[in-house]
């Protein structure tokens, strides 16, 4: 009859744990949408690493082949945006694969102000498996989809 005690103890810290993940993985969506809003569009190589499990697609087509190949291309991108705006919306998922791996999944909105002097408004849902090394969290691979304009 010791075993239920025991069982008891285990069930209560996966749980704990889960919902730990939870709340470091929200803390950090808010750190990203802050730091891309106040920094810009170059505040996203802080969270994709350079690994080559990176990848991110956008609307159906790869964007970034790699970690590497979205440090490369950030500038560039950054070159054309002269700030932006990004707020996560509601509901805001998160799934806690294990202590170190979570799915996120979002609602988003941009307010992006071109450098030609344009603006853009847009939104979509975004989708993410976020993943903690060397004690922060960064996204593994990414998917943005974008609601078309009507």
């Amino acid at each position: 009859m010791r075993v239920l005690p025991v069982l008891s103890l285990l069930l209560f810290a996966a749980c704990a744990r889960r919902y730990d993940v939870r709340d470091q993985v929200g803390d950090f969506a808010r750190t990203v949408a802050e730091d891309v809003t106040r920094q810009g569009v170059t505040a996203w190589r802080t969270y994709f690493p350079e690994s080559p499990n990176f990848f991110m697609a956008v609307d159906g087509h790869l964007e970034f082949q790699n970690g590497a190949d979205a440090h490369a291309k950030i500038p560039v991108i950054a070159r054309s945006i002269k700030s932006i705006q990004l707020a996560w919306g509601d509901p805001i998922r998160i799934d806690t694969l294990t202590p170190e791996l979570a799915v996120f999944a979002a609602p988003w909105h941009e307010v992006i102000n071109l450098a030609d002097g344009n603006r853009t408004d847009a939104g979509g849902y975004f989708t993410a498996v976020v993943e903690k090394r060397e004690g922060r969290w960064q996204f593994r691979n990414a998917h943005w989809s974008t609601v078309p304009a009507k």
